[in-house]
């Protein structure tokens, strides 16, 4: 399927998108499309560009050239309808959970319009705090709570609002395994009942593959066709995007071979310097995938 039909068709759709700091390029020629309902998981080495690739969709960074659109209109500054959850908690630790959750819904409104809607508000607040099973908390403050419980908060921060597409920065990296593990089945039981479009950044190969409907590896580690003197200020790219089961696995997938394959693959497609795919071999095998030469 070209660009325009997949542009026409999809939700996030991007094309030829550069990423330049002074005269460093972090991002080359990026080509992605994602269809509602996909949860995208993002790997690469490090300083790849991965987070700097989840702030341009966001619109907390300019891409230096190219097209980011959503629902086929180009992207313009950060507001609701992209939710944003970091790995460090957005939480404002004098406000209690449910003030954080409601916070919001009140920015931008009036003190009239707040006081008149406040009864809805607060259902609304109550009904995502339930979601996440955080509803007999709602009360407390940030500093009551455990890692995992104000990473649950801050999810519900987000989808009060509702975003078209939830996007996801290192979310679980700050909590140990037993926690980490936890909030990766609750955040596919959302993913699944709310029919959620995710943009996930991980370092973790085994949580992405255990997330993703889709992973991506971006990487600096490639050849193409430019002179040698060019590839010191190569830019990552896509060279890797795979398809992954539609449904959500019970944990006990990440210990079966193909699982495990898959990330030795991932691992040597993306994270090896000295496996050097020419940009014409890339690992493309999602139907969504396309690449502008």
């Amino acid at each position: 399927m070209n660009s325009e039909n997949l542009k026409a068709k999809n939700l996030l759709h991007l094309e030829n998108v550069i990423k330049r700091y002074g005269g460093k390029t972090v991002l080359d020629d990026i080509d992605l499309s994602v269809a509602p309902g996909e949860f995208l998981t993002v790997v690469g080495p490090s300083g790849c560009g991965k987070s700097t690739l989840l702030r341009i969709i966001v619109g907390q960074e300019q891409a230096s050239a190219g097209d980011v659109y959503i629902s086929g209109a180009p992207i313009d500054f950060p507001n609701a309808h992209r939710g944003i959850v970091y790995q460090k908690y957005s939480l404002f630790p004098h406000l209690t959970v449910l003030e954080n959750v409601l916070l919001g819904k009140e920015l931008g409104q009036s003190y009239l319009q707040r006081g008149a809607a406040r009864r809805q508000f607060n259902a609304e607040a109550m009904h995502y705090l339930e979601r996440v099973r955080l509803a007999e908390h709602a009360h407390k403050f940030p500093h009551e709570l455990s890692g995992g419980m104000q990473q649950r908060v801050a999810i519900a921060q987000a989808l009060i609002m509702k975003p078209q597409i939830l996007l996801m920065d290192e979310p679980f990296g700050a909590l140990d395994p037993g926690t980490r593990e936890d909030l990766q089945v609750f955040v596919l039981e959302l993913w699944e009942e709310d029919d959620l479009t995710i943009f996930f950044v991980t370092h973790d190969l085994e949580e992405a593959v255990y997330l993703g409907t889709r992973i991506i590896v971006l990487s600096q580690y490639y050849t193409d066709d430019r002179p040698l003197a060019a590839t010191s200020n190569r830019g990552s790219r896509i060279v890797a995007d795979h398809q992954l089961p539609k449904t959500a696995l019970a944990t006990r997938a990440k210990t079966a071979s193909e699982f495990q394959e898959l990330i030795t693959t991932l691992r040597r497609d993306g994270f090896d310097p000295q496996h050097l795919q020419h940009i014409r071999e890339f690992n493309l095998k999602h139907p969504d995938s396309f690449i502008t030469i």
